[in-house]
C-alpha cells in the first residue's frame, strides 16, 4: 500500500505539474488566470441578454396573439389568419428594433471617430469632404474584414478567404476572387505611367559623362547660378519672361534647354526680346519657317543670328529677311540645306554689306563656288569665314576665298579633293593677315602647305591641321623651327596626323605624321603659350619625346586642356610629368593609352579614359 500511495502521488505531481507551471508563470507576468474567466463570463452573458432582447419572449407573443375582447369572435380560419399576421407583424418589428441598435451602434461609432485624432488629421488634408462622409469612410474601413478573416461573396454568397487584394462591391461588401476577376473587366483601362530613370550610381555617373563630353564638367559642386538655371530649365513651362538677365546667363539657359529638346514656339518667346542684338537658337528642330519670322518682327534691331539645326530656315525665310530693315552682321545656319544657290547669292549681293562673320554648316550641295564668287564684292566687311561638311566647294571656291583681303578667320571642312597647291595660292594672299587657320579632313596635304603657312602666317592664334596622310615629321619639326616669325600659339589641333598602314602600323621609316621631332619643335615654340593642346591619334610620339618635353625643367602656365589619346607611348610616368610641368592643367585625356594604370592625378584635376577598374574618369584627391 505503501508504495501504490507513493506512485500515485507522483502521479499526481505530474498532472499538476504543467496547471502549476502555467500558474507560476501568469502569476510572474502579474497575470490574473481568475480574472481571466470571469471576464470570458461576463462576455457570455452580454451575448446571451442581447440575443434574449433580439428575440420575443413567449409571453409578448402570446400576449400579442390575444384576441381584443370587444371585438366580436372570428371563425377558426380569421383566428388562424390574425394569428400568422400578428407574428409577421412582430418579426418585423424585431427586425426594426433590431436595426434601431444596429443604427444606434454605428452612430455611436462614428461620434467616437469625430472626436478621434485620426478623423482629425484627415479631415485637414481632404478639406473639401463632408464630416459626414469622412466619418462614415473611416468606419468602414475599421468594419471592414481584415486579411485572413472568412466572409461571404456579396454577388456568388461563396465563402472566400479576405485578403488584401479583395475587391469591393458595388452595392458593398466583398467580392471572392472570380467575381472580383468579373468586375475587373468592367474597369476602365489605365495607362501606366512610364516609370523615370532613378538615380543612383549609374545615373549620377552617366551625368558627369555628359558634362565631360559637354566641356562643362567642373570640379566641387555646382554654382548657384548653375542650380538656378537648371530648376528654372525643369520648370520652363511656368516662365513668362526672364526679364533683364545678363547676356551670358541667357545663352546658358538657351544652351540648357535645347540640350534637353525643350526649345519650342513656346519656350522661344522667352528669348526674342526687342531691345535685345543677338538671337541665339542651338536647337532649332522643333521650330517653323513662322517662328523664323517671329524673330525678325520680335528683334527689329537683330545684328547676331546663330540657329543650329535650322531645318526650316528655307528660301522663303531668305525672301523675308531680304525685305526686313534688319543689318546681320553675323550669320550662323547649320542644317539649311533648302536655301538654294539663288537665294544664297541674292541675299548676299543685297545684305552683305555689314557682314563680318558668315559660318555655314551642314549645306549640302547648295552653297557653292558660285555662292564664294560674289563674297569678295558684296561682303567688304567679311573678317570670318567657315564652311564646313560641304560637298560642292572645290578648289575654284578657294580662288574666290583668296581675293577676300579682310578675312581674318578662316575654318574649311571640305569633301572635295583640293590640290596642295591651291591652299599654298590662298596663304600666299591672305595669309599674312589670318588669326585662325582651320583645315580640317585634308589627308591630300603635304610639307609644301606647311612651308607655305611658316612663310607667310605671322599672326596666327589658332591652328588647326586634321587627318593628314602626308605630311611629314619634318615637315612640322620646320614649321615650329625658331626661324618662324609667328608669336607662339594659343590653340594647337593636330589630331590623326599620322601613318596609315593596316600591315606595319607600329613601323614609320618615313616618318609620315607628327612624330618625336615635331612634337618636340612644337614644345618650344608654343608650349609656354598654348591653352589647348590636341595630339589624339599621333601614336609615333616616344615615351623619350613626352618626358623630355615635359621634364622638371619645363613649366607651361598657361595649359588647361590636353588631349593625348591614342598616343601608345604614353605611361603612368608621362601623365604624372604632364601634371607636373602644367600646373594650370584641368583636364587629360588618354583614351586608348593602354600604357597608363595606376597613375596618381592631383587633386583638381581631371583625368579622363583610364582603362582600369575605376572607371573611365578620375578626379584627383592627392595633395
Amino acid at each position: 500500500m505503501g508504495d501504490r500511495s507513493r506512485q500515485s502521488r507522483a502521479a499526481g505531481r505530474r498532472i499538476m505539474g504543467p496547471q502549476s507551471a502555467l500558474t507560476d508563470f501568469l502569476a510572474s507576468h502579474n497575470i490574473s488566470a481568475n480574472q481571466i474567466r470571469l471576464d470570458a463570463e461576463a462576455r457570455r452573458r452580454a451575448a446571451a441578454q442581447d440575443n434574449s432582447e433580439s428575440r420575443p419572449s413567449d409571453q409578448q407573443l402570446l400576449a400579442e396573439s390575444t384576441i381584443n375582447p370587444t371585438e366580436p369572435e372570428a371563425d377558426d380560419s380569421t383566428v388562424v389568419s390574425t394569428g400568422r399576421s400578428t407574428r409577421g407583424r412582430s418579426a418585423a418589428q424585431a427586425a426594426a428594433a433590431a436595426e434601431e441598435r444596429k443604427k444606434a451602434k454605428e452612430k455611436k461609432a462614428i461620434d467616437k471617430i469625430k472626436a478621434s485624432k485620426k478623423f482629425q488629421k484627415r479631415k485637414r488634408g481632404d478639406g473639401d469632404s463632408d464630416d459626414e462622409d469622412l466619418a462614415r469612410a473611416l468606419f468602414e474601413e475599421r468594419a471592414k474584414p481584415l486579411p485572413g478573416q472568412m466572409e461571404n461573396c456579396a454577388i456568388c454568397n461563396k465563402r472566400f478567404t479576405v485578403t488584401a487584394y479583395s475587391r469591393n462591391a458595388p452595392d458593398g461588401g466583398l467580392v471572392c476572387n472570380p467575381c472580383g476577376k468579373e468586375l475587373a473587366k468592367d474597369d476602365p483601362v489605365i495607362k501606366k505611367k512610364p516609370k523615370r530613370a532613378i538615380g543612383g550610381a549609374v545615373g549620377a555617373r552617366r551625368q558627369v559623362q555628359s558634362r565631360i563630353l559637354d566641356g562643362t564638367y567642373q570640379v566641387g559642386g555646382k554654382s548657384l547660378m548653375s542650380l538656378c538655371i537648371e530648376t528654372l530649365a525643369k520648370n520652363i513651362d511656368l516662365a513668362e519672361d526672364l526679364g533683364d538677365l545678363p547676356g551670358p546667363i541667357v545663352d546658358k539657359i538657351a544652351r540648357n534647354l535645347s540640350k534637353h529638346r525643350l526649345l519650342n514656339p513656346t519656350t522661344l518667346s522667352l528669348f526674342l526680346q526687342p531691345s535685345s542684338h543677338e538671337v541665339l537658337v542651338y536647337d532649332g528642330a522643333k521650330l517653323g519657317s513662322d517662328d523664323f519670322y517671329r524673330i525678325f518682327h520680335s528683334v527689329p534691331g537683330l545684328k547676331k543670328l546663330k540657329v543650329r539645326n535650322a531645318i526650316h530656315f528655307k528660301d522663303e525665310v531668305v525672301d523675308f529677311l531680304t525685305t526686313r530693315n534688319i543689318a546681320l552682321e553675323d550669320l550662323y545656319l547649320h542644317g539649311s540645306n533648302l536655301i538654294s544657290q539663288g537665294k544664297w547669292i541674292e541675299y548676299l549681293q543685297k545684305k552683305g554689306q555689314p557682314l563680318k562673320s558668315l559660318r555655314v554648316y551642314w549645306t549640302d550641295k547648295h552653297f557653292t563656288d558660285n555662292v564664294l564668287a560674289v563674297i569678295p564684292a558684296s561682303c567688304p566687311n567679311l573678317a570670318c569665314l567657315k564652311v564646313c561638311h560641304n560637298q560642292a566647294v572645290t578648289g575654284k571656291g578657294l580662288e574666290h576665298i583668296a581675293k577676300i583681303t579682310t578675312l581674318r578667320h578662316l575654318s574649311l571642312d571640305l569633301r572635295e579633293a583640293v590640290h596642295p597647291d591651291v591652299y599654298v595660292k590662298l596663304l600666299t594672299s591672305i595669309g599674312s593677315q589670318l588669326e585662325t587657320l582651320s583645315l580640317t579632313r585634308v589627308p591630300e596635304l603635304d610639307n609644301t602647305v606647311l612651308d607655305a603657312i611658316r612663310t607667310h602666317c605671322r599672326s596666327l592664334k589658332k591652328l588647326r591641321i586634321t587627318d593628314s596622310e602626308i605630311m611629314t615629321d619634318a615637315g612640322f619639326a620646320r614649321l615650329f623651327a625658331p626661324e618662324w616669325l609667328n608669336p607662339g600659339l594659343v590653340f594647337l589641333d593636330l589630331q590623326k596626323c599620322r601613318q596609315l598602314e593596316s600591315t606595319k602600323p607600329r613601323e614609320n621609316p618615313d616618318g609620315i605624321g607628327l612624330c618625336d621631332e615635331g612634337f618636340k619643335a612644337l614644345m618650344a615654340h608654343s608650349g609656354k603659350t598654348l591653352q589647348h593642346l590636341n595630339v589624339h591619334g599621333c601614336r609615333h610620339i616616344s615615351s623619350q619625346a613626352f618626358e623630355e618635353a615635359f621634364s622638371a625643367d619645363n613649366k607651361y602656365e598657361n595649359m588647361q586642356k590636353m588631349e593625348i589619346s591614342f598616343c601608345e607611348e604614353a605611361t603612368d610616368f608621362v601623365v604624372g610629368s604632364i601634371f607636373r610641368s602644367c600646373p594650370g592643367l584641368r583636364e587629360l585625356n588618354v583614351f586608348g593609352c593602354m600604357k597608363v594604370k595606376d597613375v596618381r592625378v592631383p587633386r583638381g584635376k581631371i583625368l579622363v579614359g583610364v582603362p582600369n577598374a575605376r572607371g573611365m574618369v578620375i578626379e584627383g584627391e592627392d595633395d
